[in-house]
């Protein structure tokens, strides 16, 4: 009982996290689309939680924005934004967060934080889920849109991939270390 009530909490402490991730933006590209730090809060609570965990604090935030709450890109709402240019991304946070976090696996107390398999296994995890995230993204707003890959692109993956790598050299040694306190308390009775 324990372990499931500070799992939800985890979960909910992250979905929260990703929600407030939607004021620290910096317009870029065609349109001023904004990089946010919502991303790297998905990937990042898929990396502490595991799969299962990333994915309710993803849906949790999707649904809150959904339902109208202020927590989408420049502290906007609605389920319109699901249906607009933006929405195959917002959808795609619940596919980044499952896929990041199954990679990553469920952390372990006796996980070594900074040993060369864990680095590599949370690195392969991040990329795998920025790259996830685009793939939803790109093919709604095409088909949205009527444009062509080259210039959906350019205009929704390119200007965004330095601002990614950024944000996963800080995510991965971030995720390492608090993995296996995390563990501690999400891991704990078992």
């Amino acid at each position: 009982m324990k372990n499931t009530s500070l799992r939800s909490i985890f979960v909910v402490l992250f979905a929260a996290l990703i929600c407030a991730g939607c004021f620290i933006g910096v317009p870029v590209g065609p349109g001023g689309v904004p990089i946010v730090l919502q991303n790297m809060f998905v990937v990042l609570s898929s990396l502490i939680l595991g799969g299962f965990g990333g994915f309710w604090a993803a849906v949790i935030f999707v649904a809150a924005g959904a339902l109208g709450l202020p927590v989408y890109s420049g502290g906007t709402g609605g389920i319109t934004h699901l249906f607009g240019p933006t929405g195959g991304f917002l959808v795609g946070y619940i596919f980044t967060a499952l896929a990041a976090g199954l990679i990553a696996r469920i952390p372990s107390s006796e996980e070594k934080p900074f040993s060369r398999m864990t680095i590599v296994r949370l690195i392969l995890a991040a990329v795998a889920g920025y790259v996830i995230l685009y793939i939803p993204g790109v093919l709604w707003f095409m088909h949205l849109t009527g444009k062509e890959f080259a210039p959906t692109m350019a205009a929704c993956v390119i200007p965004f991939i330095p601002g990614d790598i950024i944000k996963l050299v800080v995510t991965v040694p971030v995720a390492a270390k608090l993995r296996p306190v995390a563990a501690r308390y999400l891991t704990a009775g078992k």
